[in-house]
């Protein structure tokens, strides 16, 4: 076993040990990629002040998440086709998520169903909701994840449209996997991956199938999909769906001010910042760019997360300076996975935690809620505009 002492160790690990059509669908953006660049490039440009000679013994990096006790501030984010990583990755995940402590959010786009995920853990979990223009369905899916006692809702509104991902066209990705001779000579370089896959039986959307109307076989889920994703989607659909959840909301997909103002107006109970891991509108601002000017739109009228490019204890660290309550994780998460199933999941989120504690410390912050106030980013040389 390789010596894992960073995020990008499991990313390499990932690329070597999952077949390159899914790795590249988790590990790509649209076009030309330059937001999803941003993402991450924007963050490495913020500057933390060091700061020396201050307590910083007993610290803690406990927090609430939409009122969740969370033993940091860290969510993991919904990510399709989670399972097609590693076999049952959904399951996995979220139990990974239950034992650190911490919220894990399931995908509608999920290999394993809601009702599986919930059979297999004790901690509710959130889930996320694409409105598709199968009101009927929509419903259904609500109502699902209430009998799966779902903790809180994650409404994407920034998926009317899908993006183009040049290498899921190139790669011929289909879901379930399509046997072409260029995958069976992927998969037969992966057979780790292929018993695993075979022993689950796991290939296909578990929250659609069986549910959805006029789909008589798994080539048609596909194609009922990308028929779904509904353009028409408005403010009115958000309170529809509030009122019909009747839980706690989170809307995820706000990169503008304005849009934010909107948000926190529908009482929503947290916002998520997110350009979608720069999968949909490339040449938008990166996460970070736009965190600042939405904190202040919003106040203390919700609460706030960050989503985008978090590939480190510092990239947490760095959001919550900038006024984020917490940040999500996806591409992260995904990389654990791939790299080691279950473990690599909990080993992402022991680094994470042990380098935001770390940074916490030489940035002279005892407490994960003292983060913002103690004004640790260093404006003298960050590159960020904010």
């Amino acid at each position: 076993m390789e010596v894992i002492t960073c995020v990008e160790d499991l990313r390499r690990l990932a690329q070597r040990r999952v077949p390159r059509a899914f790795y590249d669908y988790a590990d790509s953006g649209s076009y030309t990629e330059s937001t999803y660049r941003a993402n991450e490039q924007d963050l490495a440009a913020l500057k933390l002040r060091q700061r020396v000679a201050v307590n910083v013994d007993n610290r803690s990096t406990a927090t609430t998440l939409v009122g969740e006790v969370a033993s940091m501030p860290v969510a993991i984010a919904p990510t399709g086709l989670t399972g097609l990583q590693w076999a049952d990755g959904e399951i996995l995940g979220a139990r990974a998520a239950e034992r650190f402590g911490i919220p894990y959010t399931l995908s509608t786009m999920s290999i394993c169903s809601i009702e599986e995920v919930a059979a297999a853990t004790t901690r509710p979990f959130w889930f996320q909701l694409y409105v598709m223009r199968d009101r009927d369905f929509i419903a259904s899916l609500i109502d699902r994840a209430k009998a799966a006692r779902c903790s809180a809702l994650v409404l994407t509104l920034d998926l009317q449209i899908l993006g183009q991902r040049h290498k899921d066209l190139k790669n011929g990705m289909t879901v379930p996997p399509r046997l072409t001779l260029a995958n069976a000579l992927d998969f037969a370089s992966k057979p780790a991956w292929v018993y695993r896959m075979l022993r689950s039986g796991r290939r296909s959307f578990g929250n659609l199938e069986g549910h959805v109307k006029h789909a008589s076989g798994i080539t048609t889920l596909g194609q009922w999909t990308a028929r779904q994703f509904d353009p028409t989607l408005s403010w009115h659909d958000v309170e529809w769906i509030k009122s019909r959840w009747g839980g706690k909301l989170i809307l995820k997909g706000i990169l503008d001010a304005d849009d934010a103002r909107l948000a926190a107006a529908t009482g929503a109970d947290a916002i998520i910042v997110s350009n979608h891991g720069g999968r949909q509108l490339d040449g938008a601002v990166s996460s970070i760019a736009a965190l600042p000017a939405i904190v202040d739109a919003v106040g203390t009228q919700t609460e706030v997360l960050f989503d985008g490019g978090v590939r480190s204890g510092q990239d947490v660290l760095k959001a919550l300076a900038l006024g984020a309550r917490g940040a999500m994780i996806g591409r992260a998460f995904l990389y654990g996975l791939g790299a080691m199933g279950e473990a690599g999941v909990t080993r992402t989120l022991e680094i994470i935690h042990r380098e935001l504690d770390v940074s916490m410390a030489l940035a002279g912050v005892r407490d994960v809620a003292d983060v913002r106030a103690a004004e640790i980013i260093d404006r003298r040389h960050s590159r960020t505009p904010y």
